[in-house]
């Protein structure tokens, strides 16, 4: 690392603060900006037809030529699930364990602009990147998929660090395992600004051991004599082990549902990060064949989320997957908070389908994040001067600054941030300075920021109150109306069971049209404002509801009268004007000749 003088630190959370999920942060260092994880989130409920939701980074356009690199810790949709759209904005190198940048390159594969993208670069904790005022290195954390890393900001000012999402579980082995002893390194080194986990703040007890789990998942599948469909996020890959142990200790077969999964799967398989013995993985039509005692079918859905696709199979809208009598679902993830309404939908329409249904958070803790024992430890290794919560909404923020005090970190040293401030080191100190525009940008099909809060409550508005649409035909040069105003009710009331309703409406928009017309200056948009006004506040009167008010006015007599004559009428005119023009040449020749005669 250089020795040069920091004259300058910014840290912007862009996402990842006050919610759950969209994890990315930008820490700027002396005109160098570092990307800290580009994540998705799943919509809550009010997001009506949103897909994901990802960061706002227009700010990040004005500096595009600062960027230099996007880090990721682990490969989970909320730490690379916008990172496709952020590359259609932003060509810059994208850093990461060589599990992550595989899961990255299949998130960028599937996204047409970016598809050929492929400056990514593989690190591990050994590896040291020098940007000149700047060194960064990695550190090893335990979470549901292996390979995720903790990154380290190295400045002369001391380290700035981002743990990503961790917890300590002295079980785990391989990939999964925590370095310990590297954290108190990095720690006596000097923490100047820790960006740490809050997502399990709440948790007061310990977090079920992954060994636990294993050894619960197998004694579901011992224990149910019949065929499992089993819920599972696709990226935990520890899960996904987890899942396929079992099967083969209880002499299961494993079908596969799910194009996230498969590829995902095969990735790890070729990484060596999952292990499979031959012949365990089957097809859907080969699994027929077979006992459903000795049948299990592993679920995901778009991104992973399971939910869903248990939805669309308890709904009868799965093509391949029925369920009956003697079939158990069973769901081995921990719902996000947006998906907690939908995850009692979805159990009850499994129930009705006449499956079993067992939640794994129901008898066991399976938390990927660090508890509040975990918290504190993880303070204690690295003795932040500062810290900033991050990854989970502001009660989960608050709590871990509570945590903090508990340790002897100054409470006035402790930054609960919102989306956008700025956090500021000067002269020795962090301090909450400037605060840039963030919001959130939705995804919905192929459209990426093309809906807005107007869209979002025009939705909302058409599935509480529906649509009224109402058509009329005026004359404007005659100042009268040529057809009674015609009505149609989508969503808002049965027209055939309201006719009065239908008729004092027709005649209210009638009048409204024609005190309009009577007006010496006649404005369209003056027209359908006064006809939505007016309607609305009639409608609301009748049925205190407030539907979406369409009026569609259409107009005959636009142009002049000989513009709108028919083609054989007009013919017939250039006719009658030509014989006039002969006529009249034959009496001035006759003049003519009588004056020569003359």
């Amino acid at each position: 690392m250089k020795e040069n003088e920091v004259n300058d630190i910014k840290v912007i959370p862009f996402g990842g603060v006050r919610e759950n999920g969209k994890n990315m942060y930008a820490v700027e260092i002396n005109e160098q900006i570092f990307i800290l994880d580009c994540g998705l989130k799943y919509p809550e409920n009010e997001l009506m037809g949103i897909d994901v939701v990802i960061p706002d980074w227009s700010y990040l356009k004005e500096h595009a030529d600062q960027i230099a690199g996007v880090f990721l810790t682990q490969g989970h949709a909320d730490a690379i699930g916008a990172l496709p759209y952020f590359l259609m904005d932003f060509q810059v190198p994208v850093f990461g364990s060589k599990l992550t940048i595989e899961l990255a390159k299949l998130t960028v594969k599937n996204n047409k602009q970016v598809k050929k993208f492929n400056d990514f670069h593989v690190v591990d904790p050994n590896t040291e990147i020098d940007f000149n005022d700047v060194t960064i290195t990695f550190f090893s954390t335990t979470h549901t998929i292996p390979q995720t890393l903790g990154i380290v900001l190295h400045t002369a000012e001391g380290n700035i660090v981002y743990t990503g999402d961790f917890k300590f579980d002295q079980t785990a082995r391989g990939d999964y395992k925590t370095n310990l002893s590297l954290l108190a390194q990095i720690g006596d080194e000097g923490v100047l600004l820790l960006l740490s986990d809050s997502a399990g703040a709440a948790i007061t007890g310990a977090n079920t051991r992954e060994k636990d789990i294993a050894e619960y998942i197998r004694d579901t599948f011992e224990n149910h004599d019949g065929r499992i469909v089993v819920g599972s996020v696709a990226s935990n890959i520890m899960r996904v082990q987890q899942i396929l142990n079992a099967a083969v200790a209880t002499g299961r077969k494993v079908v596969l549902s799910g194009r996230d999964l498969e590829q995902i799967i095969d990735t790890a398989i070729k990484l060596g990060e999952i292990q499979v013995p031959e012949d365990t993985l089957i097809k859907m039509q080969d699994a027929a064949e077979l006992d459903p005692n000795e049948v299990v079918i592993l679920v995901t859905g778009r991104m992973g989320e399971p939910l869903k696709a248990l939805n669309s199979i308890a709904n009868g809208e799965d093509q391949d997957i029925q369920l009956g009598e003697g079939d158990l679902v069973f769901v081995t993830t921990t719902p996000s908070y947006a998906m907690e309404t939908m995850e009692q939908k979805v159990t009850d329409a499994l129930y009705r389908a006449g499956a079993a249904v067992k939640f794994i958070g129901q008898d066991l803790n399976p938390s990927g994040h660090a508890n509040q024992n975990d918290e504190q430890l993880m303070l204690n290794f690295m003795k932040p001067k500062y810290l900033m919560p991050i990854q989970g909404e502001y009660r989960l923020l608050d709590q871990h600054a509570v945590l903090a005090e508990e340790v002897g970190i100054p409470k006035e040293n402790v930054f609960l941030m919102n989306k956008g401030d700025v956090l500021t080191f000067k002269d020795g100190e962090f301090y909450i300075g400037d605060h840039v525009e963030v919001g959130n940008t939705m995804i919905d099909g192929i459209g990426v920021g093309d809906i807005g809060n107007i869209v979002l409550r025009d939705r909302r508005i058409l599935s509480e109150d529906g649509i009224f649409v109402v058509v009329a035909t005026i004359d404007r040069k005659n100042k009268k109306i040529v057809a009674r105003p015609q009505i149609t009710s989508r969503g808002f009331v049965f027209v055939k069971t309201n006719r009065q309703l239908m008729k004092q409406s027709a005649d209210l928009v009638e009048k409204v049209i024609q005190e309009d017309l009577d007006q010496k200056e006649f404005d369209w948009s003056h027209l359908k404002q006064n006809v939505r006004d007016k309607l609305n506040r009639f409608l609301f009167n009748q049925t205190k509801r407030h539907p979406v008010i369409l009026p569609v006015i259409m107009e005959i007599n636009q142009h002049p009268k000989h513009k709108n004559r028919s083609k054989k009428d007009q013919d017939n005119a250039k006719s009658s004007v030509k014989s006039k023009k002969q006529h009249s040449s034959r009496g001035r020749g006759a003049k003519r000749h009588r004056a020569e005669n003359k």
